[in-house]
């Protein structure tokens, strides 16, 4: 790690270095920066945070550059010159205090979503500088995870899940953000919240989307907010809070948030587009950016003078924002003339430089301290995730109904329709190739009929993308609750199938071998599960996971050994085969219908001769063993397998989220 030197900025920006500072509050009072702070090492920021309040952050002199990939062909043919790199953000410098609210602003592709990501820790470690964010004077010793749990961050979409109320989505939010509290803690801070928020009377509605009816944009920008808000974070940082709004929500928010930041010394950073006149004598202070550079740093008067410097008069019907809109790029050309810094401490203080060692041994210092104060507390803390999770999952459940109805009726009529077809199936030559049927189609339909869980999967991850980046719970605590939730509701099922189809059909009387189909019934829709479950973790939309899903199916079926013996697949195909989803319940569901029919015979020539009996039946499918239970296993491990690959691709994808 590089020690950190910060020379003087100028006003052209030519130094690319981050600086962000805060100083505390305590309940004695605020204490100003001195000099012997920057000696002393900082303290672990992530225990406890809500009770210190950032009184100042400076960013002095951030600059972003994105360095695009290029295509194959470029890389490999050089068909192309390589991409040049893209900057964002050019030197940008501001401060913002507590208990006001500073708004960013600019075209669109300004970079101000970038800027706030940044703020807020949201970037990849190769492009976090630890050395170059402080806050209360401390230089932030660690990766951007510090950042996501001191900053709260509302993204502009609101990822809230439409089935819960209100109260529901804060009361969980609460379970989860703030483990060390009570029950009556948080319930009084959830009361406490919706109140400050304005969301009392719509406490009990569901939230809703396009889709289900429920509260409203406004309310709903708000539940958004309440949910970053819940563990009472010192910085406030908001992507558009106002678009999509109407011109009487947006100004309720834009309330609501210079209330929340006087009235708890917060500091507030949020973008905006053109906001209107009645929203501006809430806002303090004015970022103005374009083509990632700092136009304007100041309050609404500082932007009207400098406007009259340029020999621009604005016009009665516009404010001054709107109108520097319309002479951005004049304004952009003087920004070096008309800069004025109203700022001393972007010039007059510096965070204190550290040493390799320095940083090392602080670094090394705080992950100790987290390690002990979470040591005894790790389990427990997962054992609470996974129950709060197992609840708010059977909620979700109860209330989808097109997923809890869709299922049950889908196992009924799939199951008697199926039956109807293959009523007391006989017992000869003509009843066996029918039984194979039966079993085939069972297969394809139990395997296909998991994939309407499909949207749900896609509208719950980006909630989960939202919440595991903020380290509200573990990818691995989802997982597992998904998982005892789903296993009974998906045995009850696969029983609503099994129980009209095994007995109708006239398959094996045996009470054991129909116990043993009704398992591998459930197994099979486990497995589909799974595997939709990891497929909706790497498509992008429900069109393409749906065309995934279809093309995996099919060649699983295709390869099952139904339709191309294995000894007729090609070999460069041959490994199908053994992955195949359909190979093993199909082995084990013709095993369990004959293995004790082995010496029954199935169909006779003139003299009492059996030509077919069951051990045929299960040789001509090279079955000469009883292997259920391996097959089981092999089932099992499938089921495993795919739901690991999910929690590693999901796990993977949280950890890089700008959400």
């Amino acid at each position: 790690m590089a020690a950190c030197f910060h020379p003087k900025p100028t006003i052209n920006g030519e130094d690319d270095s981050v600086i962000l500072f805060s100083t505390s509050s305590s309940p004695q009072g605020s204490t100003s920066p001195s000099s012997s702070s920057y000696h002393s090492p900082p303290p672990s920021l992530s225990s406890h945070h809500h009770s210190r309040t950032c009184h100042k952050l400076t960013v002095r002199n951030l600059s972003y550059t994105i360095h695009l990939k290029g295509s194959i062909p470029d890389s490999f043919f050089h068909l192309a010159q390589k991409p040049k790199p893209v900057e964002v953000l050019k030197s940008v410098s501001f401060v913002a205090r507590s208990s006001e609210i500073v708004a960013i602003l600019g075209p669109s592709g300004t970079g101000k979503s970038s800027l706030l990501r940044i703020i807020s820790g949201r970037v990849n470690d190769k492009d976090f500088d630890p050395c170059s964010i402080s806050i209360d004077d401390h230089l932030m010793m660690r990766s951007p995870d510090q950042l996501r749990k001191i900053c709260g961050f509302v993204a502009q979409e609101d990822n809230l899940l439409p089935l819960l109320t209100v109260r529901e989505t804060l009361i969980f939010s609460a379970k989860f953000r703030l483990k060390e509290m009570s029950s009556k803690e948080k319930e009084a801070r959830v009361e406490s919240l919706m109140q400050e928020l304005g969301l009392l009377h719509v406490a009990d509605s569901f939230v809703g989307d396009e889709e289900n009816r429920g509260i409203s944009g406004g309310e709903r920008k708000r539940v958004s907010i309440g949910v970053d808000m819940i563990h009472d974070p010192p910085i406030l940082l908001l992507d558009e809070p106002t678009s999509g709004l109407d011109s009487s929500s947006a100004l309720q928010v834009i309330e609501l948030l210079a209330s929340m930041a006087k009235a708890r010394e917060r500091t507030v950073l949020l973008s905006i587009h053109q906001p209107s006149y009645r929203i501006l004598r809430y806002i303090s202070k004015f970022l103005l950016l374009s083509h990632g550079s700092v136009v304007h740093n100041g309050s609404l008067e500082l932007l009207e003078e400098n406007i009259q410097r340029l020999g621009f008069q604005i016009p009665t019907q516009l404010n001054a924002l709107e109108f520097a809109m319309e002479i951005m790029p004049a304004l952009e050309a003087s920004t070096p003339k008309l800069t004025v810094v109203e700022d001393k401490d972007l010039y007059e203080s510096y965070p204190r430089v550290w040493s390799d060692e320095e940083c090392n041994r602080i670094q090394q210092r705080d992950y100790e301290d987290d390690n002990k104060r979470m040591g005894n507390f790790w389990f427990f803390s997962n054992l609470l995730e996974i129950m709060f999770l197992c609840s708010r999952f059977w909620k979700i459940i109860y209330r989808t109904k097109q997923l809890f109805l869709a299922r049950t009726m889908q196992a009924i009529v799939g199951g008697l329709g199926l039956a109807s077809v293959y009523v007391k199936v006989r017992k000869d030559e003509e009843g066996v190739a029918e039984r194979l049927g039966l079993f085939a189609f069972s297969l394809s339909f139990l395997l296909s009929s998991t994939v309407e869980a499909l949207p749900i999967y896609l509208q719950e991850r980006r909630v989960l993308m939202k919440e595991a980046s903020r380290g509200a719970y573990k990818i691995s605590s989802y997982m597992i609750a998904n998982t005892i939730v789903f296993m009974p509701f998906l045995f009850a099922v696969s029983i609503l199938f099994a129980v009209p189809v095994y007995w109708i059909v006239g398959l094996n009387p045996s009470i054991s071998a129909f116990a043993f189909f009704t398992f591998v019934v459930w197994l099979i829709i486990l497995m589909a599960s799974s595997l939709v479950l990891f497929l909706s973790a790497i498509s992008p939309d429900f069109i393409s996971g749906n065309s995934l899903i279809c093309t995996v199916l099919g060649s699983f079926f295709l390869f099952s050994g139904y339709f191309i013996p294995k000894d007729n697949i090609p070999k460069y195909w041959l490994f199908m085969y053994y992955v195949s989803l359909y190979r093993y319940p199909l082995d084990t569901l013709l095993t369990n219908e004959y293995w004790s029919l082995r010496n029954e015979c199935f169909s006779w020539r003139p003299g009492n001769m059996c030509i077919l009996s069951g051990n045929d039946v299960l040789k001509s499918r090279g079955l000469e063993k009883d292997t259920r239970w391996i097959n089981v296993g092999i089932m099992f491990g499938f089921f495993l397998f795919y739901r690991v690959l999910c929690w590693i691709i999901l796990a993977r994808k949280a950890s890089t989220t700008t959400i």
